[in-house]
C-alpha cells in the first residue's frame, strides 16, 4: 500500500508508479490512437463517407449506460477493500484486548505471557501469509512446546496456532488460574480471531461473478473500437486524442476495480498488511 498526501494535487498529476493505470494502458492507448488515425486518414482523404446525422448520439447513450455499470463495479470493489480493512482493524483491536486481559490475569513473570505473545503474533502473521497463498514457517517464532514439528504437515497453519492458543487457555483454567467467568470473557476474543479469518477468506475466495466481469470488458471494447466510426465524422483528426482519452477513462476505472477487489495481496493499492501485522506485534510486546 502506498502512503501519500491526498492534498498534493500537482504531485499526483505528474506522478507515475508501477501500479499507475496510465503506465499499464499506454501500449493499448498507442494502438488505439494508431487505429483511429488510420480510420481518420481514410475517411478524410479517401472515403468521404458521412451519411449519418448526429453521429455521436448512439455512443453518448451507450456511454451513459456504461458509466453506470462502471460506477457499480468500482463501488462493489471498494466495498470489498473497505470490508477487508475493517476486518484487519478488528484483528488489531481483538489482539490488544486479549493481550490486556492476559497481562492483567497472569503474574508478571509467568512463562505463559511470552508464549501468548509469540502465538498471537504468529497467528496474525500466518493469517496474512495464508491470504496471500504462501505460509512460510521461517517467519514464525518457536517455543519449546510449539516448535517447527508442531506445525509440520499442516496445511492451514492459522488453525493450528488457534488450537495452540485454546490449549494454553484451557490448561491455565485447569490449573486454577482462570475461573469459568474469566474463561468465558477470554473466549470472545478467541472466537473473533477465527471469525475474522473466515471473513477474509470469504472475500478472497468469492470474486466478482465472471459473467459480469466479461460483460463490462466486452462493452468497453465494443464501445471504444466503434467510436472512431462516428467520432471521425464529427471531429476529424481531433478524434485521435478524444477516443484515446475516453478509452483511458473507462479502461482505467475497470483496472482500478480489479486491483482493489482482492485487497490482501502485495499490489500498490492493496491493504498494508505488513505494517498492520508489525503494529500488532509491537503492541503485544509492550503489553505482555
Amino acid at each position: 500500500m502506498i502512503d501519500y498526501n491526498p492534498r498534493n494535487w500537482w504531485k499526483f498529476i505528474f506522478y507515475f508508479h508501477k501500479a499507475d493505470t496510465f503506465r499499464k494502458l499506454l501500449p493499448a492507448m498507442m494502438g488505439l490512437a494508431a487505429y483511429t488515425a488510420t480510420f481518420a486518414y481514410l475517411e478524410n482523404n479517401i472515403l468521404h463517407y458521412s451519411p449519418i446525422k448526429n453521429p455521436l448520439t448512439i455512443h453518448s447513450l451507450v456511454g451513459f449506460v456504461l458509466s453506470l455499470l462502471l460506477v457499480f463495479r468500482t463501488n462493489t470493489a471498494y466495498d470489498r477493500w473497505w470490508e477487508g480493512r475493517k476486518i484487519w482493524g478488528s484483528f488489531t483491536n481483538n489482539s490488544r484486548n486479549f493481550a490486556l486481559k492476559l497481562a492483567t490475569l497472569l503474574p508478571e513473570k509467568h512463562p505463559s505471557r511470552e508464549t501468548f505473545r509469540i502465538l498471537i503474533g504468529n497467528y496474525v502473521h500466518t493469517v496474512k501469509d495464508h491470504l496471500r497463498g504462501r505460509v512460510n514457517l521461517e517467519h514464525l517464532e518457536f517455543t519449546e512446546k510449539y516448535n517447527r514439528e508442531y506445525y509440520k504437515d499442516f496445511k492451514h497453519i492459522p488453525n493450528r496456532i488457534a488450537r495452540a492458543i485454546y490449549t494454553e487457555i484451557y490448561q491455565l483454567h485447569s490449573e486454577g488460574m482462570f475461573n469459568a467467568e474469566l474463561l468465558l470473557s477470554l473466549n470472545n476474543e478467541l472466537s473473533s480471531f477465527t471469525d475474522n479469518l473466515g471473513a477474509c477468506e470469504r472475500i478472497k475466495n468469492t470474486p466478482i461473478p465472471v459473467s459480469y466481469n466479461i460483460f463490462i470488458k466486452k462493452i468497453i471494447f465494443i464501445y471504444v473500437f466503434t467510436m472512431p466510426f462516428t467520432a471521425v465524422l464529427e471531429f476529424k483528426f481531433w478524434s485521435i486524442p478524444i477516443v484515446t482519452l475516453v478509452f483511458y477513462a473507462f479502461a482505467g476505472i475497470e483496472i482500478m476495480a480489479e486491483e482493489i477487489e482482492e485487497p490482501f495481496g502485495t499490489d500498490a493499492n492493496d491493504l498494508g498488511l505488513d505494517s498492520i501485522v508489525k503494529n500488532i506485534k509491537g503492541n503485544l510486546a509492550e503489553i505482555l
